[in-house]
């Protein structure tokens, strides 16, 4: 079965995280993805042993998952010869995508007018910090970046800490932004035969994040919507998470007579049903601290998963709070392919990943190659896509070009 995106190729200019992400999800559907990178250490991703300090195993599933699908040509663009390679590729592909700073692209001239010049069908793709406009040129990181859009001081409990949402949710997000408008702009070159550019940031993506809330306090200028709000004054105490005897579950009932009573129903005898303090809504919401901390002592006396037991005996919309540990072995995740095993040559053995988020019946995507060696195609491009002779090959060699 060929992929979705088959004959579509991607110069892929980008380290770290958000720019090999976007790129990644265009290499799961097929697209032809050529992963350029320095000739000595390549993308810094290829460093990573470790997150935090934390050892993340005997293989690097920081760079070879992220990623995964692409090629490796290695190339010194620092150099004249190493440049005019380049353009060679652009004048063959579809794609052009880079992470790195304006002022490096156009060091190397790889700006956007030069790269139209020489392919005006190609598309131009940037992930930058804060945008296209205005201050572009300040160091931009997923926690920094979250910090100035609200989220930090949004979650947590108040006069706590401002809590980081973590794990590249920014970045994650910030690379499916991009690749929908990579495929965007091919769609509408379908039309004009033109290329265009484009450009996704960290800071928009995580704004995004943000939409719900933001858009509350954008409408009313309620400070709700954007300060930290205890669990225990939520505007709906039922639809909450709260302590077990052996962990945390979500609850999500509706604050109204019919949900009020299907939730009493399954605390037993210490259901606080005939309490009159939560009689009605109103009253439940106006004494929602003293609500919130009777179910909490009612839950904590039993095990999450008998709680569990008796709310899905109910339908009542109820999750545990899981760890990642327990994510790693949960079936449904299993089943539809949001995790996958796969082959890592650096072991010689299968190992677990993450699979896609999106799933297309005729033409899905596919973890087929873990991430490539540094340069591991090199030869292979030059010579096979753009037509270098062997003997230019070893001449590029010899002038550093490629290593």
């Amino acid at each position: 079965m060929t992929g979705l995106l088959e004959g579509i190729r991607v110069i892929d200019l980008t380290v770290w995280f958000q720019g090999p992400v976007a790129a990644q999800h265009l290499a799961d559907f097929g697209a032809e993805v050529i992963k350029v990178e320095r000739p000595k250490g390549g993308d810094q991703g290829r460093g990573v042993i470790s997150v935090k300090t934390m050892p993340m195993g005997d293989w690097n599933q920081y760079f070879l998952v992220i990623n995964r699908n692409k090629k490796s040509i290695a190339l010194d663009l620092k150099t004249e010869r190493g440049r005019e390679i380049m353009y060679r590729l652009v004048e063959e592909s579809d794609v052009f995508l880079s992470n790195l700073s304006p002022e490096a692209l156009d060091d190397w001239g790889l700006d956007y007018a030069k790269l139209a010049r020489i392919n005006p069908r190609i598309v131009y793709a940037t992930n930058t910090g804060y945008g296209p406009q205005g201050e572009v040129s300040k160091p931009s990181f997923d926690m920094t970046v979250q910090a100035l859009t609200g989220l930090m001081a949004r979650l947590g409990e108040p006069e706590q800490p401002p809590v980081y949402l973590g794990v590249g949710s920014g970045d994650a997000y910030g690379g499916m932004m991009s690749a929908l408008g990579i495929l965007l702009a091919l769609r509408r070159r379908r039309t004009t035969g033109r290329g265009q550019k484009l450009d996704a940031s960290l800071y928009g993506a995580q704004l995004f994040l943000a939409a719900r809330m933001f858009q509350g306090f954008l409408a009313t200028r309620d400070d709700h919507y954007s300060k930290q709000r205890s669990r225990r004054d939520a505007l709906n105490p039922l639809w909450n998470v709260f302590p077990t005897q052996d962990g945390w579950v979500s609850l999500c009932v509706e604050n109204t007579d019919e949900g009020w009573r299907a939730l009493c129903k399954t605390l037993g005898e210490a259901s606080p049903e005939q309490d009159t303090r939560f009689a009605t809504p109103a009253s439940r919401r106006s004494h929602g601290p003293e609500l919130v901390d009777h179910i909490d002592e009612v839950l904590r006396s039993r095990p999450t998963s008998d709680w569990m037991e008796r709310w899905n005996e109910c339908t009542i919309p109820a999750s545990p709070v899981r760890t990642f540990a327990q994510l790693a072995v949960d079936p449904q995740a299993w089943e539809n392919d949001y995790l996958v095993e796969t082959h890592c040559e650096a072991v010689d053995r299968t190992v677990e990943v993450r699979g896609l988020p999106v799933r297309l019946s005729r033409t899905p995507g596919s973890v087929r190659s873990l991430g490539p060696e540094l340069g591991q195609h090199t030869e292979l491009i030059l010579t096979e896509l753009l037509g270098y002779s062997w003997e230019e090959v070893a001449d590029l060699k010899a002038s550093g070009a490629i290593p």
